[in-house]
């Protein structure tokens, strides 16, 4: 009888057990509003945080670890797991002056983990989950009182052994050209397994893809305020995880703060999980500005997102002279185009008084002017001018008014110094101080903006990519450009502007081009920019038909909606993007075969009218067909190698 007894004590405490577990487990869960995207947080043994995603309840990625490392404390381990709010909805409607989406709509489900280590310092762990991902952050609450620094953050993702990565690596810092590096002109490792990645001591940039099982995974981080610096991925070889790297040691400008330095309170920048068991997800969500802070600036009524003529991208540094400078201008004008770019040295071979003549003459041809900058200080050794006239307040504020002045637009601003907290700092105080003078920014040999262009509307373009300029330098880039294309929708172009300065029909000097026109066409829909700078020169413009001409002179930079048709990174990419009643629905092929696409167009209504640009068998002649397209059918199009098209349908 007691054995009896005993067995039934037993097993009731084993329910209890059970209960008490799942219960503290469903405690520390948190699901998106349609419930597909789960996270689950654990404190494993040594008093690490730990979080599992799960998808549709397939877990995708497990054993994720949290932690931070301060000069004064470490919340990497031994952390104790005090209390969890309730969860909170979070609903956000905001809008873009450019981009994949004009109005853009946030729902999530925000729960925080409030956590004390050893010595009783506290450190929250925010989680918010939408239907297409995952963000989280840390929160160091307290008062304002002496600087805290951070020396590493252990956030880790651990994939699974058989994930496969569409990576870019980070280059050695101050190397390169007039040691410019690293500026995020790298080309992609295309689907390598995780565990076969070299160690790359810089790390690696975000957004990076990854294919887990069935599902796509891609890695991003919000801006950084300037109390954090740019992050990126640390990956040793044979590993099958990533973890946040700060930047190397020679990433600082002004001789001032590397690695994550603040008062208290302090947040960190939201690093971002969009997962999903298709790229559509990915590829139309807006999480990366979704998360970004709001706009800071109350006037955008000078901020006009457009397209631009330059002379630099094919011409060089020989362009940048009074005569050449005014026939871009009217190109610009003949196109319709809102802008022209007066590239490098152009306050030594134009001057500030003759600069001022072609903002002049360029407003009454309905064209405005940007001017190009050298960021430099002492940080690297670029000859090219203006340099050192943005380095404090007081010169950007002279500089800013003189531009004003002579009629000036915007500014490009290149070659800056990484990703270290002064350098992330810089960036904003040039944006901010050129947004007092109404002028809009567009950075090169830059980072990636991290949904700075939500926060600073006048941040019109970044470039952070290896771009058309590349494709002029040297054979084997251009011979990589086709399946590098194919990537970028999914990586660098995932939620942040880029100036790749694409579109180029004309052949370039010294250089085998490998594409098609219609491939170069498509590239005008492809990829997002504020201002997208187009490669293409007057004389180019004016031996294409007189349908691309037009088309060039329509394209919109400003998307109301963004659809993701079909593709494979490093293969091919088919997108669709609406403005008001128009569709363009663009098309390339990365790969050396003939492809043959059966193209869903089944979220068109009622086309009027459409216009479909293909490839002659020359490749340098377009194929164009002016007909009704039947959206119940799909459209049956042929894209030869490194080839590509354009599909133009009207509903009105």
């Amino acid at each position: 009888m007691k054995t009896k007894y005993l067995r039934l004590w037993i097993i009731a405490v084993l329910l209890v057990s059970t209960n008490v577990h799942s219960r503290n487990k469903s405690e520390n869960r948190i699901e998106s509003p349609n419930g597909n995207v789960s996270v689950e947080l654990t404190v494993n043994k040594e008093g690490i945080p730990e979080f599992d995603i799960s998808f549709k309840g397939n877990s995708v990625i497990r054993h994720n670890r949290l932690g931070v490392i301060r000069a004064d404390a470490d919340f990497s381990h031994n952390l104790n797991l005090v209390s969890e709010s309730a969860v909170e909805k979070v609903e956000d409607h905001y809008s873009l002056l450019y981009g994949k989406k004009l109005n853009c709509f946030y729902l999530g489900n925000k729960r925080v983990f409030h956590f004390r280590n050893r010595e009783g310092k506290e450190i929250d762990i925010i989680f918010q989950v939408s239907n297409d991902g995952v963000a989280l952050r840390y929160f160091f609450p307290g008062k304002p009182e002496n600087l805290k620094t951070i020396t590493d953050e252990t956030t880790y993702f651990n994939f699974d052994d058989s994930t496969r990565a569409w990576i870019q690596p980070i280059a050695e810092a101050k190397s390169g050209w007039n040691r410019v590096n690293p500026s995020y002109e790298e080309h992609y490792y295309h689907e390598i397994n995780i565990k076969d990645l070299p160690t790359n001591k810089p790390g690696w940039v975000f957004p990076a893809l990854f294919k887990s099982g069935n599902y796509w995974i891609a890695l991003t981080e919000t801006a950084p305020n300037r109390n954090y610096c740019g992050c990126r991925l640390r990956h040793d070889s044979l590993s099958t995880g990533f973890k946040i790297g700060f930047p190397q040691a020679a990433e600082v400008i002004f001789d001032g703060v590397l690695n994550p330095e603040s008062q208290l309170p302090w947040f960190s920048p939201w690093r971002i999980i969009t997962l999903s068991d298709n790229l559509g997800t990915l590829v139309e969500s807006t999480l990366g500005t979704d998360l970004a802070q709001p706009s800071t600036i109350s006037d955008i009524s000078y901020i006009k997102p457009g397209r631009s003529s330059w002379s630099w991208v094919l011409f060089k540094d020989d362009s940048t002279v009074f005569p050449v400078q005014k026939r871009f201008i009217d190109y610009a004008a003949d196109m319709g185009w809102e802008y022209c770019l007066v590239d490098a040295d152009w306050d030594r071979k134009i001057g500030y008084e003759k600069l001022g003549e072609l903002c002049s003459y360029a407003k009454s041809k309905g064209v405005g002017i940007t001017a190009w900058y050298n960021s430099a200080g002492d940080w690297n050794t670029t000859p090219l001018t203006p340099r050192n006239k943005l380095l404090t307040k007081e010169l950007r504020e002279a500089e800013f008014k003189k531009l004003k002045q002579l009629g000036v637009l915007g500014i490009k601003v290149d070659f800056f110094g990484g990703d270290g907290q002064s350098v992330m700092a810089y960036y904003q105080d040039i944006i901010e101080d050129a947004a007092r003078y109404k002028l809009m920014v567009n950075c090169h040999g830059s980072t990636f903006p991290r949904g700075w262009e939500r926060t600073y509307p006048n941040l019109i373009s970044m470039e952070g990519i290896k771009g058309f300029e590349f494709v002029t330098f040297e054979q084997p880039n251009a011979d990589k450009e086709a399946a590098h294309c194919t990537v970028i929708p999914f990586t660098r172009n995932l939620f942040d502007p880029m100036d790749f300065t694409p579109v180029c029909f004309s052949e370039v000097p010294n250089i085998q081009r490998k594409t098609t026109n219609s491939f170069e066409l498509a590239l005008a829909v492809l990829f997002l920019s504020g201002i997208q700078h187009f490669a293409e020169v007057p004389e180019g413009m004016a031996k294409v038909p007189a349908e691309v001409k037009h088309i060039m002179k329509d394209v919109p930079v400003a998307w109301d909606e963004t659809k993701f048709v079909e593709g494979y990174p490093g293969k091919h990419v088919v997108i669709a993007r609406r403005k008001a009643h128009v569709w363009y629905i663009a098309g390339i092929n990365g790969e050396p075969i003939e492809k043959t696409l059966e193209v869903n167009l089944d979220f068109v209504e009622s086309p009027i009218k459409s216009l479909l640009f293909t490839s002659e068998m020359n490749n340098r002649s377009f194929n164009i067909q002016n007909k009704i397209i039947d959206i119940t059918r799909r459209l049956r199009i042929t894209m030869k190698s490194q080839d590509g098209f354009l599909l133009r349908i009207s509903t009105q």
